[in-house]
């Protein structure tokens, strides 16, 4: 018999999927009663659908009153978690995108590509990249906006000239395509179909497009304007906003005020402590970590400037220490009645060859990059100190589980210069356009640390080190080496599997699929294969 009556069922139906199942999704309108609902299940015996009915349908403000009580009142952040949001920023800066990006856990983002996307429009007749206020209220205004115009003067007036140099270097004719009449792949010369050949130029324009400005893109300074989209839980929101209040960028401070305004339209009661005393004292405390830790770094580190780029091992455990490790987590769960300490004894009297064995037993049964490595494999650490230029650090940037901490923006590492840009004649402009950046750089950096960042080129070396336990080691690589990958991280990507692979080359087996091969066109066989699919659902 069902729990309720004919005439619950009815009200029921505008705030649940259905009124029967015991798997049901929570469908009420308002934001702030879908978290309240969840978060009061926990604390009473009843069921949802009747706490809904017993106490949200009479009192409208049940859910607002909930969180004034629980996360207000007790301090429940887990509470805060249960409300989402999904905010669009559009037209902040490389600068803010990155700090915004540096929080790891609760937020998704999803931001334009340098890629896909040409950055040579001008809006009102200015390019669109950042004018920090500051800067632009000192001597410096002219200079910086000066600069900033240049760098993207060489980048928009290059785009042509690269994409034609990339298609008289990659000529169609010297690549296959899917003939539709038979499904095999042949020349472009050998595509009959008009279908088949206008499909053929699309992938083709797509992938030599993305290759001309992923050469390009290191011209391009860190105020140049994204837009990025964020989805997240309260809790997430909450810390974010803190941590951009703290900044000492106007940019970061303000996205906090504007983020804020946006989210009390939609999940005020989740983050509603962003702005309070809880708030203003975390600002505090964020403010006074970095301040502390600039005062004794500059005391006790002496600096040396590096030059180049690498990609360096610099902390790990030996082989046969992570791999007993490993092999007792692997063995932990499916063992009879037992402790890790006892089975870790057992694992280090273990024949060497036998546990080899059990290593490459679990690498075989990996299919495919996705069938990811058991948790077992995240008990052993990679820490790799990386110079490579600040383009490249944006995308490894967006791996999130693992540590990743970064320096501030500077050019005083170098920069680097695709051979393209040799190869086309144009390197002679490429550096006179990094020149100019040095020096408006050096003369900002005294008086304004901060905001000079934004005038630097995407292809100025960036110093940064990652720590990453093997289970990602093997996302990431495996990942960041697929043939569409931008050749810079591809090239970093291999280098680490090659600096693991040296000091664990029995468990680096583990990491099957990292791809050590070059591309001339490194989009072309992921364009290939969406406009495959783009005919198939067409069809």
């Amino acid at each position: 018999m069902s729990e309720f009556t004919s005439k619950e069922k009815k009200i029921l139906s505008e705030h649940f999927s259905n009124s029967d199942s015991d798997v049901f999704a929570i469908i009420t309108p308002q934001q702030v009663d879908r978290g309240a609902l969840m978060s009061r299940y926990s604390r009473t015996d009843k069921s949802m659908r009747r706490i809904f009915l017993d106490e949200f349908l009479k009192n409208k403000n049940r859910g607002e009153e909930f969180y004034n009580r629980v996360l207000l009142e007790y301090g429940d952040d887990s509470v805060a978690e249960l409300g989402e949001a999904q905010i669009a920023i559009e037209g902040l800066s490389n600068i803010a995108v990155k700090k915004i990006e540096d929080r790891r856990i609760g937020l998704s983002y999803l931001e334009k590509s340098s890629r896909y996307v040409a950055w040579d429009k001008k809006t009102n007749g200015q390019y669109r990249f950042y004018r920090e206020p500051e800067l632009m209220k000192s001597k410096f205004a002219d200079l910086y906006v000066e600069t900033c115009n240049f760098s993207f003067d060489v980048y928009s007036k290059n785009i042509e000239t690269m994409i034609n140099y990339v298609r008289e270097k990659y000529p169609i004719e010297k690549y296959s395509f899917k003939d539709s009449k038979d499904g095999k792949e042949k020349p472009f010369s050998k595509l009959k179909d008009e279908k088949d050949i206008k499909s053929a130029n699309m992938v083709y324009r797509g992938s030599t497009k993305a290759k001309a400005l992923d050469i390009l893109r290191g011209l391009l300074p860190a105020s140049t304007l994204t837009n990025v989209g964020i989805t997240g839980n309260g809790r997430a929101f909450e810390y974010l906003l803190t941590v951009l209040g703290s900044s000492k960028l106007k940019e970061e401070q303000d996205l906090a005020s504007k983020i804020k305004k946006e989210l009390d339209v939609t999940i005020k009661s989740f983050v509603r402590r962003a702005d309070d005393k809880y708030g203003k004292a975390l600002q505090t405390y964020l403010k006074e970590i970095k301040k502390t830790s600039r005062k004794i770094a500059l005391k006790e580190i002496k600096p040396k400037v590096l030059s180049g780029i690498h990609t360096k091992l610099v902390d790990y455990e030996s082989e046969p220490y992570a791999i007993d490790k490993i092999i007792t987590s692997i063995l932990y769960e499916q063992s009879p009645s037992t402790s890790y300490e006892n089975i870790l004894i057992q694992i280090k009297k273990m024949p060497k060859e036998k546990k080899m064995k059990i290593i490459e037993t679990f690498a075989k049964l990996r299919a495919n990059r996705r069938n990811r490595p058991s948790r077992a494999f995240e008990n052993t650490y990679y820490t790799f100190d990386l110079l490579n230029n600040f383009g490249m650090f944006r995308d490894f940037h967006r791996h999130r589980t693992l540590t990743l901490e970064r320096q501030m923006l500077t050019t005083d590492h170098g920069y680097s210069i695709p051979d393209e840009i040799k190869v086309l004649g144009i390197d002679k402009e490429f550096k006179e356009c990094m020149n100019n950046t040095r020096e408006t750089f050096s003369r900002i950096r005294t008086k304004f640390p901060e905001q000079s960042q934004y005038v630097v080129n995407f292809a100025y070396n960036y110093p940064y080190f990652m720590r990453f336990n093997l289970r990602e080691a093997c996302h990431l690589i495996e990942l960041r080496t697929v043939p569409q990958g931008h050749i810079d991280y591809r090239r970093v990507a291999q280098q680490m599997f090659r600096e693991i692979n040296k000091v664990h080359p029995n468990l680096s087996k583990i990491i099957k699929f990292v791809d050590l091969k070059e591309y001339d066109l490194e989009r072309f066989e992921s364009e290939k294969r969406t406009e495959e699919k783009r005919k198939s659902i067409t069809k």
